[in-house]
């Protein structure tokens, strides 16, 4: 009895003694082949070396290892004695390491084992089925019925009530430190957990903290998380066709925000690492941890290097249209028929005026369509326009208006998966729907863009920006500028009367400045275009720019062209395209009349939309593809892994003197 006892406490040593280790790093060492010599995850590594988070190694370092893995052999080799005092009840189990496509029900069909079993093993199971991650399972079925995939560990086991139970508590010890609008970000924080918890989408919570995208998440950090309202961003500027030769359109920066370098594929949501990036910045991003990354690209264990394409995600399966060669598509318009409410009647009619030019002009093509008309009422009536759709037999929905509508479709189709194109409604709270299509271009990346063009231009000017009531835009400018830029002077003002001339502190001559206009109200734009053409008189290298298009722009080129103005727009003809010549005139021939701006917005949407259905009617595999239609330019990308697809085109106006 004295003897087993003595075996027992030797084996307890070893144990501690195993489960703890150092690691002294040498040449060629990194985060994942240190992990994965010592049988451990990069997350678990970094975990127990919180000074090396940033992943960071110099040769030198000592790093502790802890493998439970190398604590459990040792028991194995060291104590054969060991089986004479386990009881006879226990089993023996083994681990293996969860694989791309691996489902609770896959697993359980795959080694004969209750579900019920499984979850007895495992009893974390639901929050732990990431690729990379160990799953226990009977050692027997591992061997018979794993094939290729073997155990990774053998371990004894009994059943640890006691380790249930701690298992039970720990999510009521979470040591999360809310106060009010702001919370101390913990170790094992990541953006999908954060956005999760407190019901705030990761657009929000960038706005709500400038700098936090390219900074990360650190531990301690104390960010905010109250979120914030958000409208639709539905445009009401009318589109004015200038032919002036002051006036330069482009069509837009290609890759003016982080999330164009997002795209998605057959198969996966791939991610090109752009220069400055880091592995713990790219993981931050999409809300993933570093096994995931490393499982999906084995070739990070060589280094990230600017460039390279990383899987981020598995991407759901392409949509494929239901029936038949036709593709069958639905028109949900607000013409308020059943309520006898005409205040977007209007706005339906002209929308479905271009939306049947784009129909008939793919049905000449060669397309087969089945389309539908669906009159969606108005907010309070809207659910009972539902009752019209199929979703069995529906392949695309085009519509409806306004964000609440859309969430309620998106809600109702939600089973089939079906493609849905909001035209107008433009929210974060869309953002998480990967089978919708935003059309309308976000402020943010107005902004993004403007930072960019003055960032081209900038030599120690000082900048005013000139806000709206909520200051937002001119807020998330001055954040960026301020990144951009070096030493920049920056002012934000609440009217075009407070930018002033700067003074030459050799010569007390007044020097130029660089003028933004954040603000989409024609009154301030009016303001704006009076300020600024009053200044380039007084005082020559003054630019101008805004994140908005105002009809003033148009009316007073000459003099707002020798402040080089430079302003964006939602929408543009070019007047001289042989495309759009032909649009315009084929609208003309059947109307009688140029096309007003929802006959304009009617069929860019349609004619972009079946433009990229091919004979499978998978228009996701089409999403991709840059496409400049009558006004519109459309160029999509997603918002996030497994998100939605939002159009992140514009066109740039530039008046030269």
């Amino acid at each position: 009895m004295i003897k087993r006892f003595f075996i027992l406490s030797s084996l307890c040593m070893v144990l501690g003694v195993s489960a703890q280790k150092s690691h002294t790093v040498v040449q060629g060492d990194n985060p994942y082949n240190i992990a994965k010599k010592y049988g451990i995850t990069v997350d678990e590594l970094l975990k127990l070396n919180p000074k090396h988070k940033d992943g960071k190694l110099a040769i030198g370092d000592v790093l502790t290892i802890k493998s439970e893995k190398t604590a459990t052999a040792a028991v194995t080799k060291s104590a054969p004695a060991e089986k004479a005092i386990v009881s006879t009840s226990t089993s023996s189990l083994g681990k293996i390491v969860l694989q791309p496509k691996q489902t609770i029900y896959g697993i359980t069909k795959q080694y004969r084992i209750s579900e019920t079993d499984l979850r007895k093993l495992n009893p974390e199971l639901d929050s732990h089925m990431k690729i990379g991650d160990e799953i226990t399972l009977p050692l027997a079925s591992i061997k018979k019925y794993g094939g290729t995939q073997q155990a990774v560990t053998a371990e004894k086991h009994a059943e640890p009530p006691v380790e249930k139970t701690i298992t039970t508590i720990t999510p009521t010890v979470v040591t999360t430190a809310v106060e009010g609008e702001s919370y101390v970000i913990q170790s094992k924080d990541n953006y999908y957990r954060i956005t999760k918890q407190f019901g705030i989408s990761q657009q929000d919570l960038y706005a709500l903290n400038p700098g936090l995208e390219e900074k990360g998440l650190k531990p301690g950090d104390t960010i905010k998380i109250k979120k914030s309202s958000t409208n639709n961003t539905n445009s009401s500027e009318t589109v004015v066709e200038s032919t002036n030769p002051k006036a330069k359109m482009d069509s837009g920066n290609e890759k003016s925000t982080t999330s164009s370098n997002v795209a998605a594929g057959d198969d996966y949501v791939t991610y090109t690492v752009q220069q400055g990036d880091t592995v713990f910045s790219i993981v931050n991003k999409f809300g993933i941890s570093i096994d995931e990354l490393i499982a999906l690209n084995p070739d990070l264990s060589h280094g990230l290097k600017t460039g390279m394409v990383l899987k981020i995600k598995k991407q759901d399966a392409a949509y494929i249209k239901k029936n038949g060669d036709a593709l069958s598509v639905i028109l949900m318009l607000p013409f308020g028929y059943s309520t006898n409410e005409t205040q977007y009647r209007s706005m339906a009619l002209d929308f479905l005026t271009g939306a049947k030019l784009a129909i008939e002009r793919n049905a000449r093509g060669g397309q087969k369509l089945d389309i539908k008309v669906v009159d969606s009422g108005n907010e309070a009536s809207f659910k009972n326009s539902l009752t019209q759709i199929n979703p069995d037999n529906t392949d695309l929905i085009i519509g409806p208006f306004f964000k609440s509508n859309v969430i309620d479709v998106l809600d109702f189709t939600k089973n089939q998966k079906i493609p849905i194109v909001a035209p107008f409604a433009n929210s974060p709270e869309l953002y998480n729907y990967s089978n919708l299509i935003i059309v309308e271009t976000n402020n943010q990346t107005y902004a993004d863009k403007i930072v960019e063009e003055v960032k081209g231009i900038y030599s120690d000017q000082k900048i005013y920006i000139v806000a709206d009531a909520k200051k937002e835009d001119a807020n998330y400018i001055k954040a960026g500028l301020e990144k951009a830029v070096k030493n920049p002077n920056i002012i934000i003002v609440n009217s075009s009367a407070d930018i002033q001339p700067d003074q030459n502190m050799m010569t007390g001559q007044s020097a130029p400045v660089i003028a933004i206009l954040a603000s989409d109200d024609n009154t301030a734009g009016d303001a704006f275009a009076n300020r600024i053409a009053a200044m380039s008189k007084e005082v020559q290298g003054m630019k101008a720019f805004s994140m908005f298009y105002s009809p003033t722009f148009e009316k007073r080129v000459d003099e707002l062209s020798q402040a080089s103005l430079v302003y964006l727009m939602d929408r543009k003809i070019n007047t001289d395209g042989n495309f759009e010549k032909e649009i315009l005139a084929a609208y003309k021939n059947k109307y009688c009349k140029t096309p007003p701006k929802y006959a304009i917005v009617g069929f860019d949407v349609v004619n972009d939309m079946l433009t990229r259905e091919n004979k499978k009617g998978e228009i996701f595999k089409q999403m991709n593809k840059v496409q400049t239609q009558l006004a519109t330019k459309f160029e999509f990308v997603k918002s996030k892994a497994n998100g939605a697809y939002v159009n992140t085109g514009y066109r740039v106006i530039r008046l030269v003197p």
